[in-house]
């Protein structure tokens, strides 16, 4: 039943994409990722207060250098919506576990099998045959942006598991996540000049952006805290499956068979590293 919980979560995840790339024609990045956080921020502010958790922590360094990496992260995946199909950026954005492996091996010299190299290393031919076959010129700073969502969201969840295990509450992190977001995508915003009028329609948008987020976020962390992790983090990837399904209804996206069969082949990579390591982090956490 846990499990559920987690459907939910990519279910409003995709959700949250589909008002992000609607949003792009009316806001800039910096407004998204505001609007973003900024929603997120006090929906955490009522939960925390509901919860009677103190909103101050003695793990700010771990907390800014989560936020401040998610934030980036966020930028990178707003961009990449605005310009790839929408399933196609959130694969690019969901390597982040393939990252997430190697940082592991690199930064904290944790070990991994051969299984699990052998499954990063498909993810990667994944992401060439995602990319290279299909994209047009001037889809390519997307598919970066995308990727570069992936690369640098690893580093926010490293930071997200070792803030749970100096016994920081979900709570907490997300509202400190959502209020470095709403700072840097306001400032952003501001510093280009670029703040538009809101109507209904864009207000609309605003409340999908946070809202769809913000929910999402509550899901998963309820799948992953009395779900198994292993299962909550394979069922995450059905935010790509909701996601081109959502592109197909909207905006009649027919992805080529070779983009359906990359995509395949990153997902179960996915999984497959998820499985080999046991320690996989939630992919959307950042979202």
């Amino acid at each position: 039943m846990q499990s559920l919980w987690m459907i939910v979560a990519s279910l409003l995840f995709a959700c949250m994409g589909v008002c992000v790339k609607l949003g792009s024609a009316h806001f800039s990045i910096g407004e998204l990722v505001f609007y973003r956080g900024f929603v997120g921020f006090l929906l955490m502010l009522m939960l925390t207060h509901l919860q009677g958790i103190p909103r101050t922590t003695p793990h700010w360094r771990l907390q800014v250098s989560r936020g401040l990496s998610g934030t980036v992260s966020l930028m990178c995946y707003f961009f990449a919506l605005g310009i790839l199909p929408l399933a196609t950026a959130v694969t690019l954005a969901y390597t982040s576990p393939l990252f997430v492996a190697l940082l592991l091996v690199l930064w904290f010299r944790e070990r991994l099998g051969m299984r699990a190299f052998a499954a990063i290393g498909l993810g990667f031919v994944g992401v060439v045959l995602l990319l290279k076959p299909t994209l047009q010129a001037e889809q390519w700073v997307g598919a970066l942006a995308g990727l570069g969502s992936g690369l640098i969201a690893s580093v926010a969840y490293v930071n997200v598991r070792e803030l749970g295990r100096a016994g920081e509450p979900e709570a907490r992190t997300v509202l400190w996540f959502s209020g470095v977001t709403s700072l840097f995508g306001l400032a952003w915003a501001l510093a280009a000049g670029d703040l538009h009028a809101i109507d209904s329609e864009r207000a609309a948008i605003i409340l999908g952006v946070g809202g769809f987020g913000g929910c999402a976020q509550l899901a998963m962390t309820r799948a992953y805290r009395y779900g198994k992790t292993v299962v909550s983090a394979n069922l995450s990837y059905s935010t790509v499956i909701f996601s081109s399904l959502f592109g197909v209804a909207l905006w009649n996206e027919r992805l080529p068979w070779t983009s359906i069969a990359a995509i395949a082949v990153i997902i179960a990579s996915g999984v497959l590293v998820s499985l080999s390591s046991r320690q996989t982090t939630p992919a959307a956490e950042s979202d």
